[in-house]
């Protein structure tokens, strides 16, 4: 390392930096929507297909960042993708033609979906420098922005700034840490056996994919149905007051960001296998909690609940994917993000189709079955995870 070069930690800082601009910018464009609707005469089943086509332009961004991260390195991929959610966003603050607005929100999902995949990468790589679980905190950083995001929303909007500042602020902030953070971002291209020091056994990229991808996908299932219907739950179905209906998402992150920041002392202390079995059964016992017992009180624990594990084990798969395919470690992460697209989709809409014929509160079963079909997975987690013995 040269006298110029950054840290390890430096670059830990850097990268985080980069899951809160990804954090403040998500978060910034799901609270404008109102804003969008009504500038743009945009009606509900219209934005249901805009949203629709985003997730499925963050997909082939995350494919995107797998061509870039073997090309060039996924710093590069972390760079262009900050690049374009930034301009996406700052887009967004014009009225536009309809047609136009869809293509910015478009490219923004293409933005968004490069940075969610290349942002694992350089995660696991950072990780693998220092030698000790960093995910966690990177991922918490992604989470309190979020929140952040959500009240500088709500004081903008309320000091009549309006929700097209805070959208620019967010876009111009990743702007700035795509140009300014390209120095701290990891060069590697892809985490080496020798960098880790460990043996790791011989498994198929496949077999990594298939079951860090699984848990990712059941931890986006919870997430997606806790963040689109709680606070619908709690006022629709429980009767909750308008200033009370939100309390449920709150919880939900709150609880996340809590798990995310102690996650990078508890896992290493009990093993992933442990903690994966843990998180999926908390997660299930939360949304099972919000279902069995029709009280506002419960249903706020029971997303509370869910927010402890879904924080840890969406950290936990992608370093799992890491540390079980060191030499495609790019590859592997780029195509285990591609899960979580799957699962928030079923439990945003899934959950929106069973609440009329069974009611939401029945619906959040869904995530709970899902949780518990997910737990003999960890017996597979467990083999990829393990250390081959060392060679003779």
């Amino acid at each position: 390392m040269t006298a110029t070069e950054p840290t390890g930690g430096a670059r830990a800082r850097w990268i985080g930096a980069g899951y809160a601009a990804q954090g403040l910018g998500y978060a910034a464009v799901v609270t404008a929507l109102p804003m969008f609707k009504e500038r743009q005469g945009l009606d509900d089943a219209l934005v249901s297909v805009i949203l629709l086509l985003v997730v499925v332009a963050a997909a082939g961004g995350s494919l995107l960042a797998d061509l870039a991260a073997a090309r060039w390195g996924s710093r590069f991929a972390l760079a262009g993708g900050l690049a374009a959610v930034g301009l996406g966003l700052g887009l967004t603050t014009f009225h536009t033609p309809t047609a136009v607005f869809v293509a910015v929100l478009i490219g923004y999902g293409v933005g968004l979906g490069t940075v969610d995949a290349s942002l694992s990468m350089q995660g696991v790589l950072v990780q693998a420098r220092l030698g000790r679980s960093v995910m966690n905190r990177l991922f918490a950083a992604y989470t309190a922005a979020a929140i952040a995001a959500a009240l500088l929303m709500s004081a903008f909007v309320a000091g009549g700034a309006g929700a097209s500042v805070a959208v620019g602020a967010a876009g111009a902030f990743a702007l700035v840490i795509a140009a300014a953070g390209w120095r701290g971002y990891e060069p590697a291209r892809t985490v080496m056996p020798d960098l880790t020091g460990h043996h790791h056994p011989r498994v198929g990229t496949r077999r990594v994919v298939l079951v860090c991808g699984t848990l990712i996908f059941t931890a986006f299932l919870a997430d997606s149905a806790v963040s689109t219907w709680s606070t619908v739950y709690l006022h629709d179905s429980l009767s909750a007051a308008d200033s009370v209906a939100p309390l449920g998402y709150a919880a939900y992150q709150f609880a996340v960001l809590v798990s995310r920041l102690t996650g990078d002392h508890v896992v290493p202390r009990v093993g992933r296998p442990a903690a994966a079995t843990a998180s999926l059964l908390v997660c299930a016992v939360g949304c099972g909690l919000a279902a069995a017992v029709p009280s506002i009180a419960a249903a706020v624990v029971g997303f509370a609940l869910t927010g402890l594990g879904v924080g840890v084990l969406v950290p936990l798969a992608f370093s799992a994917a890491g540390h079980a395919a060191p030499g495609n470690s790019d590859e592997v992460i780029a195509r285990v993000n591609l899960f979580n697209y799957g699962g928030a989709l079923l439990g945003a809409v899934l959950l929106g189709l069973l609440s009329e014929p069974v009611g939401l509160r029945l619906a959040f079963l869904l995530p709970v079955v899902g949780l518990l079909l997910t737990l003999p997975v960890v017996r597979q987690l467990r083999r990829l995870t393990a250390p081959a013995p060392a060679p003779v």
